[in-house]
């Protein structure tokens, strides 16, 4: 099969808008889940999983926690122009002594600028950004990006007894996103610091209080899909993480891990199944829609990963196989098996770590990171002969030679018809959109079988996408 050519017209399906749920249901674990077993298709509740799994295999759960990554700012009509020499530092600044979320400021204050949070630039690696007290740079989408061509914005914020400031500076455009860079302090703090000529503080990051993940949890607000077509609620805030996350990192939730409780995950412990995780950061990227009619002219987004050693000892020791709780973790797993490849063989023909014309800026600027990185194309245009034990076991030696107990690399594999898995055996996902990249790695997972899957699913009630039901694929 010619992968690059699958039409996306034909991975269509009518879904009636009634049919999205927009809230998830009051406990986790009833909601239903779909059974496809080698053709076979019933219905469950999700509680019942454990029993459907069997008993000593190797689950691997994605431990992203979802930040929150909307931060808004209103430029100030009342803001002078700045004069010749000042660039791009006269401060528009927005005073919310209420809510984040910038609700009845009124028009007086200006356009409302939304910067929406994709992926760390400096420092590069997560935790340690959002450990930074007073000042960090990010890779970010920017709303209403027309009407901020220049000026620094401001927003200053109460937050219990004290005044937080943060300001966004645009420091410069890749491709569709903004490198912007933040600072931020409190009234007490503010003191001590200094202002530059154009009125800009300067900040000691020893002497702010507050990291930037702090700042993020006070002033932040959560991003829910834009299909569900509703504000953010208070509740969002934990229906919208699953229970076991962990790492900060992600713009969107793995929803399949949504549906598990602490019961159900107990229920798998008590049955001898075995439990991994893995960190891939979901980036905004997950609901850009394939616009190509065939999907060689979509172009995949970048997504970090990590996974400790362990991790890929215990899956060698499962004979390279195992249950993957979301496309999130699939994506991850089948990306080790690539990434086995490429530490094999540094320089491959086709796809190779050498040969992707798009890196991202975890790459450019990212040294301390790992150099392996998965092209989108690379699983159809490398011929290799490895199989899963030997790619892993490249991996683990490739980790050996450089001292890392934790793998931190990135991919942009593409899962579509025509892809040969080589570790996920069994699948837990939810419903996906039409004509998306998801529903492309169904396909490739079950086959034709997804119509049928979809079918009964639209016929049967199910709820689809990120709060919806899910579905037990096994091939």
């Amino acid at each position: 099969m010619d992968t690059k050519h699958i039409q996306i017209r034909d991975y269509d399906y009518a879904l009636p808008e009634e049919r999205i749920a927009k809230f998830p249901l009051p406990e986790r674990d009833s909601s239903k889940l779909l059974v496809y077993d080698k053709g076979r298709i019933s219905e469950t509740r999700f509680r019942s999983l454990p029993s459907l799994l069997p008993e000593g295999a190797l689950m691997v759960f994605n431990n992203t926690r979802v930040i929150q990554a909307r931060l808004h700012f209103r430029k100030s009509k009342a803001s002078p122009v700045p004069s010749k020499g000042e660039g791009n530092h006269q401060l528009n600044e927005t005073t919310d002594k209420i809510s984040p979320s910038l609700e009845g400021t009124g028009e007086a204050l200006g356009a409302l600028i939304e910067v929406f949070l994709l992926e760390p630039a400096e420092p590069v690696e997560y935790q340690e950004n959002f450990a930074r007290k007073g000042s960090c740079s990010w890779y970010c989408l920017v709303g209403n990006l027309k009407k901020w061509k220049e000026g620094c914005l401001k927003r200053t914020f109460s937050i219990g007894h004290s005044t937080l400031t943060i300001t966004a500076e645009r420091k410069d455009t890749h491709g569709t996103s903004q490198l912007i860079e933040f600072r931020w302090w409190t009234d007490e703090e503010g003191n001590g610091q200094q202002t530059t000529d154009n009125g800009q503080r300067t900040t000691d990051n020893e002497q702010c209080s507050m990291t930037f993940a702090e700042v993020l949890d006070a002033i932040g607000e959560l991003p829910i899909p834009p299909y569900l077509n509703r504000k953010t609620e208070e509740s969002d805030k934990t229906t919208y993480q699953t229970v076991y996350s962990k790492i900060k990192g992600s713009v969107a939730a793995p929803t399949a891990g949504l549906h598990f409780t602490q019961r159900v995950l107990q229920d798998i412990d008590a049955r001898g199944i075995e439990r991994e995780e893995v960190t891939l950061h979901v980036g905004a990227g997950t609901f850009r829609p394939v616009k190509s009619e065939d999907i060689g002219g979509h172009d995949m987004h970048t997504e970090h990963i990590a996974v400790h050693r362990h991790t890929i000892e215990r899956l060698l020791a499962h004979g390279g196989e195992a249950i993957a709780v979301g496309t999130t973790s699939v994506r991850t797993l089948e990306s080790l098996y690539y990434m086995g490849v490429l530490a094999a063989s540094p320089i491959p023909s086709k796809g190779g770590v050498n040969c992707d014309d798009t890196p991202s800026p975890l790459e450019r600027v990212g040294e301390k990171l790992s150099l392996l990185h998965v092209p989108q194309w690379m699983p159809y245009e490398y011929d290799n002969s490895l199989s899963t034990t030997e790619a892993l076991t490249a991996l683990l030696r490739y980790m050996d030679e450089r001292g890392e107990e934790v793998l931190h690399a990135s991919t942009q594999i593409i899962i579509a018809p025509g892809y040969k898995y080589h570790i996920v055996r069994r699948m837990i996902t939810n419903f996906h959109q039409p004509q998306s990249t998801l529903l492309l790695l169904v396909g490739a997972f079950i086959g034709e079988a997804w119509h049928d899957v979809y079918d009964y699913a639209l016929a049967h009630d199910f709820r689809f996408l990120s709060y919806g039901d899910s579905s037990l694929l096994i091939p």
